[in-house]
């Protein structure tokens, strides 16, 4: 919390903040766009096979594979388990990228002149994870599309039936509870791994360690998260 208070004090130069929060959704959330849409396509590819391999009675509709893909996509693949990817990519970075900065003294550098360096490097982080849901909504849109070509030209279904599937039984308000614990998720990347890498204290290969723990605490605190979240808007 007192790095939060640090973080929005003394606020940097808004031409200065602007420059640097482009340049954090560049590397932090457009950069991460490739990688996670590569495993977002094929995580739903494997989720449509699984449920038609595991269709085993004939009374059960084929539109369940589109039914489940979409669900596991939408409320906790897309959410959750890119989360988890992004504090090991993303978190690692961040946290890497401030410690160095520590460890080099670039930090003092910035006290010394004046320079409230809590709001310089970790604000536009922040920011910039609060376009965190536009890539998870891309994310979703791939993982099901994974889904389609999966089963559609896989001929497990076919594009009528996943279509109606994909359908069935929509609720809006599951894409809402995905963007409000996508934004809770973008957060805590922004704030543990931050948090990690300012005040860590050691050399080089303290960088290292610090990285791993923030991606472990991270980590931590995505699933617990998700399970309180999941709590209070699903089973409220």
């Amino acid at each position: 919390m007192m790095m939060l208070a640090g973080v929005f004090r003394r606020p940097t130069k808004t031409s200065v903040l602007r420059e640097l929060i482009l340049k954090e959704i560049d590397d932090l959330v457009i950069g991460s766009l490739g990688i996670t849409a590569f495993i977002s396509f094929f995580m739903g590819a494997v989720v449509a096979l699984q449920t038609a391999l595991n269709l085993d009675n004939p009374l059960i509709p084929k539109t369940l594979i589109a039914f489940a893909t979409r669900q596991s996509i939408i409320l906790e693949f897309a959410p959750t388990f890119i989360s988890v990817i992004m504090a090991g990519k993303v978190g690692s970075y961040i946290t890497s990228s401030i410690g160095t900065m520590r460890v080099t003294e670039q930090i003092d550098a910035l006290e010394v002149m004046g320079i409230n360096s809590l709001n310089y490097l970790i604000y536009p982080k922040i920011i910039a994870l609060l376009f965190y849901p536009f890539l998870i909504a891309i994310i979703m849109f791939v993982g099901i599309f994974g889904g389609f070509m999966a089963s559609v030209y896989g001929n497990l279904v076919s594009l009528e039936e996943f279509v109606t599937g994909l359908q069935d039984t929509f609720i809006p308000y599951h894409v809402v509870y995905a963007f409000i614990k996508t934004m809770v998720f973008g957060m805590l990347l922004a704030t543990i791994p931050s948090y990690h890498g300012y005040y860590m204290k050691g050399g080089a290969l303290e960088v290292g360690k610090a990285s791993t723990t923030s991606f472990v605490w991270t980590c931590v605190a995505i699933i617990i998260a998700n399970f309180i979240l999941t709590k209070l808007l699903l089973a409220a």
